[in-house]
C-alpha cells in the first residue's frame, strides 16, 4: 500500500525541481475533462455519493511508471479536501503484463470521476516510454545513452513525463543489466530526472552552417567552453571521416583526455562519406560477418548496411580515427535509434559509445491507452461484462 503521506512527500520534491504544471483548480479540471463524467459529477451529487475503487490498466505490457499520475492525484485531493486511498500494485520499474491493475484508487465517486481523462494521460504515455526506454538500455548496455525527445513532444507536459519515463526505464536496465543506460538529457528542466543539474549538448547543425566548417565550428566552442568534453557534429558538409581527422589533429590533447567525440546524425538520404552499398558489406564482412549472413528484412538492413547512420558507418567512422592513433575519440550516434534500430546495433557490435535519442517515445500512440475502470461500490464488487480480469483477488 502506497499512502498519500508516501506520494505528498515526492510530489512536493519535483514541483520544486519544476514538474511541469498539470490543472489542479476545479476550472481547469472541468474544461479538460470528458463531458460525460463531468455530467456524471453532478448526477451523483443530486442522488448520493458512492465509495468506489477504480482499477488503473493497460492493454499491452508495460513497466510501470505511475509517479507523475498518483503525484497529480494527490495534489487534486488536496486541493479538493479530500482524501484518495491509493494501493499501488506494481511499484515504479515493475513489470506490468497487459490486463493487470497498476494501482486500485479508493474515494468518493463525486471527488474521482472527473479526474479519469487528466489522470490517464498522464499514466499509459509513461509506461509505455519507459519499456521502451529499457529495451534499449539492456540491448546496448556499454553505450550511454542522451533523452533527446524535448523537440518531438507535444509541449511541455509531454517533455516532463517522456523524460521520467525514460529514467524509470533506464533505472531499470541498470539495476537488472548492469548497463549504463540514460546518462542525461537535452534539457535543464528535466536533468534532474537523471541526476543532474544540467542538460547536456554541444553544437547542432545551425551551428556548423554558421561557423563555415566543421573545424571552425569546433574551434569556436572550444574557445567559448574551454572546460567542457566537446561533441563535434561531422555530417553538415558530407565529409564524416576527413572532418573528424582533422579535428583531432587540431586538438590531440582533447582526444588524450578521452574528451572529443564525434557525433553522426547523416540524413538516410546518403551514405556517410568513403561508404557505398558494397564498401558497408565489406566493413562489417571484416568485423562482424554473421551479422549480414543470414534473413533480414529491408528495415534490418537499412540499419546494418543503409545510408545514414547504419551500424557499418559507424564501424567505418572507429577503423578510420583507429588508424590514425585516434583510438581514444568517442562516437556519438544519433538519428532514429529506437528499440529495434537498437537491438540491431547490439547484433553488429557497433563501436558507439554514445547514443542520443528521441526515438524511446511510443511510436503506436493507441498502445499508450491507459484505462479505469470502476470495480467495486460501496465495497461491493462490481465491474462491467468482460472486465472482470480486474477485480480484487
Amino acid at each position: 500500500m502506497k499512502t498519500n503521506e508516501n506520494i505528498n512527500s515526492s510530489t512536493e520534491h519535483l514541483n520544486k525541481e519544476g514538474e511541469a504544471a498539470w490543472p489542479i483548480e476545479e476550472l481547469q479540471i472541468q474544461s479538460w475533462t470528458d463531458k460525460y463524467f463531468a455530467h456524471t459529477k453532478k448526477t451523483v451529487a443530486e442522488f448520493g455519493d458512492s465509495i468506489v475503487t477504480y482499477a488503473l490498466f493497460m492493454r499491452r505490457p508495460v513497466i510501470s511508471a505511475p509517479r507523475l499520475a498518483l503525484n497529480w492525484l494527490t495534489s487534486v485531493s488536496k486541493e479538493r479536501l479530500t482524501n484518495f486511498e491509493i494501493e499501488l500494485k506494481y511499484q515504479e520499474g515493475d513489470w506490468v503484463g497487459a490486463g493487470e491493475p497498476i494501482a486500485y484508487i479508493t474515494g468518493q465517486l463525486s471527488e474521482l470521476v472527473d479526474l479519469e481523462t487528466l489522470l490517464l494521460q498522464k499514466l499509459g504515455p509513461a509506461c509505455v516510454a519507459a519499456y521502451n526506454a529499457y529495451s534499449m538500455c539492456s540491448d546496448l548496455p556499454n553505450v550511454a545513452f542522451l533523452a533527446m525527445d524535448a523537440r518531438h513532444c507535444a509541449g511541455t507536459n509531454m517533455a516532463e513525463m517522456m523524460a521520467y519515463a525514460a529514467s524509470v526505464g533506464s533505472s531499470k536496465a541498470q539495476k537488472q543489466n548492469g548497463a549504463l543506460g540514460f546518462i542525461g538529457n537535452a534539457t535543464d528542466a528535466t536533468a534532474h530526472y537523471f541526476g543532474q543539474e544540467k542538460g547536456r549538448g554541444t553544437m547542432p547543425h545551425a551551428f556548423i552552417g554558421y561557423a563555415g566548417s566543421t573545424l571552425r565550428a569546433a574551434e569556436m566552442f572550444q574557445q567559448t567552453f574551454p572546460d567542457l568534453p566537446m561533441t563535434v557534429l561531422v555530417d553538415y558538409f558530407g565529409n564524416e571521416i576527413s572532418d573528424s581527422l582533422q579535428v583531432c589533429e587540431k586538438f590531440p590533447e582533447l582526444v588524450e583526455q578521452g574528451l572529443l567525440s564525434f557525433r553522426l546524425d547523416t540524413p538516410g538520404s546518403r551514405y556517410i562519406e568513403k561508404l557505398d552499398p558494397a564498401a558497408s558489406y565489406a566493413v562489417l564482412d571484416r568485423h562482424v560477418p554473421e551479422v549480414v549472413r543470414g534473413y533480414r528484412s529491408e528495415t534490418q538492413l537499412s540499419y546494418l548496411v543503409g545510408p545514414g547512420v547504419s551500424a557499418a558507418a559507424v564501424w567505418r567512422l572507429r577503423e578510420a580515427l583507429d588508424s590514425e592513433g585516434y583510438q581514444r575519440a568517442k562516437i556519438v550516434a544519433s538519428s532514429g535509434f529506437g528499440p529495434d534500430k537498437c537491438h540491431l546495433f547490439s547484433e553488429a557490435k557497433a563501436p558507439v559509445d554514445v547514443i542520443g535519442t528521441g526515438s524511446y517515445l511510443p511510436t503506436t500512440w493507441s498502445e499508450t491507452y491507459a484505462t479505469a475502470d470502476i470495480i467495486e461500490y460501496d465495497g461491493k464488487p462490481r465491474v462491467k461484462l468482460g472486465r472482470e480480469f480486474l477485480l480484487r483477488r
